[in-house]
């Protein structure tokens, strides 16, 4: 199994309580904060993230670990098609949407590479 002893020392899960707490702070005003279908969904998706890394890093085997890995990042990239309806309907700036696509650009990128790693 991979040497983290807690969830909370994995670098991804790191990075996607960062981003959970962007996506909160985000999504809380405005326009935004009242379209509770979208806003909602994008906040589960992204807690999803966080949650499927910790709840992996908690299974029996590796392989296991890599697939909670493969859904993890399977909720980054569902938030990341949320924040297009979010920029369309125009309830978050370009910059915010800039800055929180690529943040889980890098989730994506070492979810997988986490995953391949265990399934060596």
């Amino acid at each position: 199994m991979a040497t983290f002893k807690k969830f909370e020392e994995i670098f991804a899960w790191q990075k996607a309580r960062t981003i959970t707490n962007k996506i909160y702070q985000v999504s809380n005003t405005g326009e935004f904060a009242r379209d509770f279908g979208l806003r909602d969904q994008m906040r589960r998706a992204a807690v999803s993230i966080r949650a499927n890394i910790a709840e992996g890093h908690g299974r029996r085997t590796e392989a296991e670990f890599a697939n909670f890995l493969n859904i993890a990042r399977g909720s980054a990239i569902e938030v990341q098609s949320h924040l297009y309806v979010a920029l369309d309907m125009n309830y978050i700036s370009r910059p915010d949407f800039d800055e929180v696509y690529e943040m889980l650009n890098e989730i994506s990128k070492m979810t997988i590479s986490l995953a391949q790693y265990l399934m060596a």
